[in-house]
C-alpha cells in the first residue's frame, strides 16, 4: 500500500467514526488527494526548473601568434691580405737577374760570342729576376682581424588567449577567453560569469 493510500484510508476511518456523511467524506478525501498530489508536482517543477550554476569545461586551445625578433651577430674573423708592393714594377728583380745573367753568359763562349752571351745572358737574366721578385711579393702576405655583422631572426611563440569549449547542460559552445581558466565557469542567468 503506497503512503497516499494509508493516508486516505487513515482519514476516511477518522471521519467515519466522527459519523460524517458520504458526500462530505468524499469531499475532503478528494482535498486531501489533490492538496498532496499538488505539493508532489510544484516541487518537482521547483527542481527541475534549477539552473545551473557553473558551465563544465571541456576543451582548452592555447592561440598563438609568432614572434619575430631580428639580431645582429658580430664577431672578430683573421683576414689574410696581400701587402702592397714597395717595386711595383719589380725593377731591382729585373737589374739583379740581368746582372747576374750577364755575368754567366760571359762565361759562355768566346770573342764575339761572348758578348752575344752576355747580352743573351743579361735579358734571360731580367725577366727571370722580374718574375721571381713577382712570386715573392704574391707571398707577400698578412693576416689581421675584422669585425663582421649579420642579421638573425629569432623566432617564438606568444600565446595571446584560449579557445575554450564548455557546456551548459547539454548545449555545447566556444568562447575565446584572455586567461586560462579553471574547469568549470560560473554562470548566471544562463550566461557565462567571466570577470
Amino acid at each position: 500500500m503506497s503512503g497516499m493510500s494509508y493516508f486516505s484510508s487513515l482519514v476516511l476511518v477518522q471521519l467515519k467514526e466522527l459519523n460524517m456523511d458520504k458526500s462530505m467524506l468524499n469531499g475532503v478525501v478528494i482535498g486531501v488527494v489533490v492538496a498532496v498530489t499538488g505539493g508532489v508536482i510544484a516541487s518537482a517543477t521547483i527542481f527541475r526548473e534549477k539552473a545551473p550554476e557553473f558551465a563544465q569545461v571541456s576543451n582548452i586551445e592555447e592561440l598563438t601568434e609568432t614572434i619575430n625578433t631580428p639580431q645582429e651577430i658580430c664577431e672578430d674573423v683573421p683576414v689574410t691580405r696581400k701587402r702592397a708592393p714597395k717595386d711595383k714594377h719589380k725593377i731591382a728583380g729585373s737589374a739583379i737577374g740581368a746582372v747576374v745573367g750577364g755575368l754567366l753568359g760571359n762565361q759562355i763562349g768566346g770573342g764575339s760570342g761572348k758578348k752575344v752571351a752576355t747580352i743573351a745572358g743579361a735579358a734571360a737574366g731580367g725577366y727571370t729576376g722580374n718574375k721571381v721578385q713577382g712570386n715573392m711579393q704574391d707571398k707577400d702576405t698578412y693576416t689581421t682581424t675584422e669585425r663582421k655583422c649579420h642579421t638573425v631572426t629569432n623566432s617564438h611563440e606568444n600565446v595571446i588567449g584560449y579557445k575554450v569549449t564548455y557546456s551548459i547542460g547539454e548545449e555545447v559552445n566556444t568562447i575565446r577567453m584572455d586567461k586560462k581558466p579553471e574547469n568549470r565557469i560560473p554562470v548566471k542567468d544562463g550566461q557565462l560569469i567571466l570577470n
